[in-house]
């Protein structure tokens, strides 16, 4: 079930883009859940979404869960920075200085995030690659990677793909091994916290040619495991003739941030910087105008501002003037002093819902968590752990 948030919001302040001494963040703050334990956990979780011709992954649908923000007042205050700002360089940007690009290019490190949801059906967000210690790391709305509606910790069989479309994965698959989010999210659903950051694994391929039954032609493409081992595995175990028991044989893609780059990582920054968004919005506008169809990603920009939506204790929250639809575009990237020659810049808000402000029936406003220095705690937490090959 949707739940509806009131808005309000004053625009204010300018942006802040020192690079400043990282703020401490208390342990007690940074709340933790395993997605994938091991090898065999994360393939069967791959292969889930690879079997029968990509079947779950070219049939979810985009995520609607608290999609909704009903604009009723306005009123002051909102997000105020709780140390001095800071910012974590982009992947290959770290020595670089800061350039200006009126041409938009859209950025490599964004992508959809698919599970399952409490419903039992396969669902995506929108998410992208940050920074991070061992280039593994991505973010994302946190009710995109944490149940909010079921009984269950976190969302089941969640993947990360760079640059997907319609079956396509350019980059491979990325199975997430943890995930990280603020205490006050995971406990309360504080709408001031709903992000997460989660550790990925290296990328998966399909062997060359893709996924054919086992054969004494195609048998390289192929592992065998003993009959015990061969319990452990799901969606994926084929038997050949002889009694023996065959897996498929996947690729190591590499690490992600190899492959498409990091976004750096802005926090504690003036309200009223401008940002663009980047996301894969879809769904329809109250009127019923369906204006995005989801398949591509997108990009709006605008000026932030401070604004509340008390129904979900959300009191420091920011918003930008946007069309986007809700469904799809929730764990949009928002970039600050994003460089679009290197397609590079900080991440400085993620979508977590959209608002009709002026009462037309269309969506004009987009909203997301303040990153202040309780966000870097949690992004720290995360992005100093090693994940590794599952291949």
């Amino acid at each position: 079930m949707k739940r509806t948030l009131a808005l309000g919001g004053v625009a204010a302040g300018l942006l802040a883009s020192a690079l400043v001494t990282q703020p401490a963040s208390a342990a007690g703050d940074v709340a933790s859940s395993p997605l994938a334990n091991n090898a065999i956990a994360a393939k069967n979780i791959a292969s889930f979404w690879w079997a029968e011709n990509m079947a779950a992954l070219k049939g979810a649908t985009p995520y609607d869960v608290e999609t909704q923000v009903v604009g009723k007042h306005v009123s002051t205050g909102g997000p105020t920075a709780d140390t001095k700002p800071g910012i974590v360089p982009a992947i290959g940007d770290e020595k670089k200085v800061a350039s200006t690009s009126k041409n938009v290019n859209l950025p490599k490190t964004t992508g959809k995030v698919f599970f399952r949801g409490a419903d039992g059906k396969s669902h995506w967000c929108t998410a992208t690659s940050v920074q991070a210690a061992y280039k593994n790391l991505v973010a994302t709305a946190g009710h995109c990677v944490y149940d909010v509606e079921g009984n269950k910790a976190t969302l089941d069989r969640w993947v990360f793909i760079p640059g997907y479309y319609q079956g396509k994965t350019p980059w491979g698959i990325y199975v997430g091994k943890q995930a990280f989010t603020h205490y006050d999210f995971d406990v309360y659903e504080d709408g001031d916290r709903n992000y997460a950051f989660v550790t990925v694994y290296n990328g998966l391929k399909l062997p060359h040619g893709g996924l054919k039954d086992v054969t004494p032609e195609n048998i390289g493409s192929w592992v065998e495991v003993s009959p015990e081992l061969a319990k452990q595995y799901e969606h994926w175990l084929k038997k050949f003739k002889g009694g023996k028991w065959y897996v498929w044989k996947f690729v190591d893609a590499g690490r992600l941030g190899d492959n498409v780059g990091g976004q750096g990582l802005a926090y504690n920054q003036k309200v009223g910087q401008n940002v663009y968004v980047f996301g894969y919005p879809s769904g329809s506008h109250p009127d019923g105008n369906h204006a995005y169809s989801g398949h591509t990603l997108k990009w709006t920009y605008g000026k932030t501002f401070a604004a509340k939506a008390a129904d979900i204790k959300a009191e420091e929250i920011i918003g930008i003037k946007s069309s986007f639809t809700g469904e799809g575009a929730l764990g949009s990237a928002w970039l600050s002093q994003y460089k679009s020659a290197r397609r590079l810049g900080y991440l400085n808000g993620v979508t977590i819902g959209v608002s009709d402000t002026d009462k037309n029936n269309r969506y004009d406003t987009s909203v997301s968590p303040y990153f202040d220095g309780e966000t870097f705690g949690v992004y720290k937490a995360a992005a100093n752990l090693w994940s590794g090959s599952i291949a």
